[in-house]
């Protein structure tokens, strides 16, 4: 291990105590000396190994309280010295270390995911993301500038967070002060006029109180797509009162402003399994690919957002064992857009050009999104450690409270004209949003109450088990501007002037969910054990997000008098601390079955008779081999599919789109000298099957792919090291993510640099 890389404040706890035992043995060893050649043959040696920087012991979220050796269930932790080791500035490529996560699907019709939109184990997972424990909700993209690890849960996370994806949860773990001061920068240059730049201060006030701040500033080129520019800013002040006392105090604040130029993609014409959808289109069969550098925006295309985020927690130790806490969140993430996409089918094919596919265009669609997502949030926890007879307990139990709220405004129509299918031109103007008052208005309030605890049998068998109840009300209502045209247009009353907004929903739910979870636990020897798992886990119609009702109690994929998703999930697994206990092994078998899966039906109307299962195994390796040799790999085998119901993959089978069979991640870094290190990462996402919604002659299916990255570290002197990054290595051309009906895709990006200056002091 490069011995000169900072400890993370979490390990601050296990230096300290060999440090205090170091201190505690001095008269002890000074006595030994005196009397040497009495005893001779009396010797004390005390060892302590440095803990691995790329396999953190614990959960940095308190309410997880057993460390991760000892966690019955698959958790991935990625922490801060990987994500600067890879040069990685937002989650959604933190993600790309745990296998078969992604951003794997780009949109259905013309609109197009944006954000961290992430599948996990064949489901959305977009509205399970979580800071210090918090939801976070909105289609952003998230940097990880205010970072210091970020936490996956595999399998159902009810128990832990409430309504959650039924593939797991992901949460960030934001930066705290501490007690010591310093200050970390770096400054970044790379391909496509990539500039970034980021400071890390942490400044001790006195013995007991800390101020923190942390800044980040980005602006870039897309690399492999021509008009595509992104622009970002950070800032993250933070104070800590009462360090190292029973009584702790932080107050955080966050605040991103992005303004970014939206990728619709490009079409799929050339791609293995594409083929013109009827005989007047022929000639896309023999016409090759697009260039990837296309882009079929306009230059009104925009998206901006700014996140703001104010945080207060207290902590206080009751005793040694026991210890309270109380966080309170205000969250408000503002989001504009105005994103251009092509969609399916050349809609310019006259003569005397019929046979030259240069000469023809594909219509656009503009989606639009004018929204504010909101959330205040109050959580309680306490965590407790204490005997009954000679059954040890380790419990962790609160209450939470939280209301979520998101206003969508409607904005007038735009028509974006066709675009040229091989030689785009973006350099038109289409307007920018103007509202016309219509609205959707969604609220939900939660009331959550739950409790863990883990009973030591013996020194060797553990049983644990949760069991969590939420209250939730939902209320939607939603305002249509009458008198529009195409899909959802609605009429005006009569005496009613167009663009008047008419109320179309107005709707409310309510409901408990219960979710729980137990397991067990034997340790085979002290580096190793066995588990097992068990977990139930709902979450209501509309999923996460405020999609209630489209059509109330009628013909709506979310109507309000569904019963909420079930998602039952178990797990058989092992791992074993080797290698000094700085290395961690993960084996597992999981599956999960979810019932309650609303499907449509051949009559247009929906029901609730889908049911989906994910099963497969995972294997992982995170630490140290050598001191000086660190990684992190992963690999999982899974089978996604329908069991009941409705296929929803374009080929017809079974399995579940957007979800690889095979996946593979592995990142590792070598410090060759005191002063040189080497890292080197390979990563491979199986074959792709995408949805189904009737499109004709496009792929059914991407192609599976192997992607490989490389890092050279130089450290010049104590306060300044340098690092070059270099991505997609072998320049690997892939599709990144498809579209729902096949017309549109992301490729991944081409080869590119990064080249960065971290400067300590």
């Amino acid at each position: 291990m490069d011995k000169n890389r900072t400890l993370p404040f979490g390990s601050f706890n296990s230096l300290t105590l060999f440090t205090g035992l170091c201190i505690g043995i001095s008269p002890a060893a000074a006595l030994a000396a005196e009397n040497a050649n009495k005893k001779s043959d009396d010797t004390l040696v005390v060892e302590a190994h440095t803990p691995s920087l790329y396999a953190p012991n614990a959960s940095a979220d308190p309410k997880f309280n057993r460390p991760l050796v000892d966690t019955t269930r698959t958790m991935t932790v990625i922490p801060d010295l990987v994500i600067k080791d890879q040069g990685v500035t937002n989650l959604t490529d933190a993600l790309k270390n745990v296998p078969g996560v992604g951003a794997f699907y780009a949109g259905e019709n013309g609109s197009s995911t944006t954000g961290d939109a992430v599948y996990m184990r064949g489901i959305d997972t977009s509205n399970s993301i979580y800071v210090d424990g918090i939801r976070d909700i909105g289609s952003v993209t998230r940097d990880t500038f205010n970072t210091q690890q970020v936490e996956v849960i595999k399998g159902p996370s009810g128990t832990d967070y409430g309504r959650s994806a039924p593939s797991g949860s992901i949460n960030m773990i934001s930066k705290q002060p501490r007690l010591d001061s310093g200050l970390d920068a770096s400054v970044s240059v790379g391909s496509a006029w990539m500039r970034r730049g980021t400071l890390d201060y942490n400044q001790a006030i006195n013995d007991n109180a800390a101020f923190r701040l942390n800044l980040m500033g980005e602006k870039t080129h897309d690399a492999a797509q021509d008009n595509v520019q992104n622009e970002r800013y950070g800032v993250a002040p933070s104070l800590a009162l009462g360090l190292d006392t029973a009584t702790r105090l932080y107050l955080n604040y966050l605040h991103v402003h992005q303004n970014n130029t939206p990728d619709g993609g490009i079409p799929t014409i050339g791609l293995p399994g594409y083929s013109a959808p009827n005989a007047a289109t022929s000639a896309l069969n023999n016409s090759g690919k697009v260039a990837t550098s296309n882009y079929y925006g306009t230059d009104s295309d925009f998206d901006k957002s700014t996140t703001d985020s104010a945080t207060i927690r207290f902590e206080h130790d009751i005793n040694d064992s026991t210890t309270i806490r109380n966080t309170t969140r205000w969250s408000r993430v503002k989001q504009e857009y105005l994103l251009t996409a092509v969609m399916g089918g050349a809609t310019n094919i006259t003569a005397p050009n019929r046979n030259d596919v240069n000469s023809w265009s594909w219509s656009r669609l503009a989606n639009t999104k004018d929204t504010s997502n909101r959330i205040l949030s109050n959580q309680t926890n306490i965590t407790s450690k204490f005997y009954t007879g000679s059954v040890g307990h380790d419990v962790s139990a609160g209450v939470e409270f939280t209301r979520e709220n998101q206003t969508n405004y409607g904005v007038n129509a735009i028509t974006p004209p066709s675009v040229n299918i091989y030689h785009p031109i973006s350099s038109i103007s289409v307007g920018g949003l103007d509202r016309n008052g219509a609205n959707a208005n969604g609220q939900t309030d939660t009331a959550g109450i739950y409790a863990f605890d883990t009973l030591a049998i013996t020194n060797s068998f553990e049983l644990n088990g949760g069991i969590r109840l939420d209250n939730y009300h939902t209320e939607y209502d939603s305002a249509t501007a009458c008198g529009g045209t195409g899909r959802g247009a609605l009429t005006c009353p009569a005496g009613v002037p167009r663009n008047t907004p008419v109320t179309t929903v107005d709707t409310a739910k309510s409901g408990n969910l219960v979710n729980w979870k137990a397991g067990a636990l034997y340790r085979l020897t002290e580096q190793g054990n066995v588990y097992v798992n068990y977990a139930i886990s709902q979450q209501p119609p509309g999923g996460s997000s405020f999609a209630l009702a489209a059509g109330g109690t009628g013909n709506s994929a979310n109507r309000t008098d569904f019963k909420p998703q079930k998602a039952k999930s178990s797990e058989v697994g092992t791992k074993w601390q080797v290698l000094d206990k700085r290395l961690l092994l993960n084996a597992a078998l999981f599956r999960t079955d979810i019932e309650n899966e609303v499907t449509a039906n051949d009559d247009g109307t929906y029901s609730q008779a889908g049911k989906k299962r994910v099963e497969g195994y995972e294997l992982s390796a995170t630490g140290n081999i050598t001191p000086d040799w660190e990684v992190i790999a992963g690999y999982t085998l899974q089978h996604a599919s329908v069991t009941e119901g409705d296929s929803v993959s374009q080929d017809g089978s079974s399995a579940l789109a957007y979800t690889p069979k095979h996946a593979f991640t592995l990142w590792t870094n070598y410090q060759a000298t005191d002063a040189l290190s080497v890292g080197a990462g390979a990563r491979y996402v199986g074959s792709l099957r995408r949805g189904s919604d009737g499109a004709v002659g496009t792929p059914d299916h991407t192609e599976g792919y192997w992607v490989a990255d490389a890092k050279l570290g130089y450290k010049v002197n104590n306060n300044l090291d340098l690092q070059l990054n270099v991505y997609n290595l072998f320049d690997t051309n892939y599709v990144a993510s498809i579209n729902k009906s096949g017309y549109r895709y992301h490729p991944g990006e081409p080869r590119t640099f990064l080249l960065t200056a971290n400067v300590h002091f």
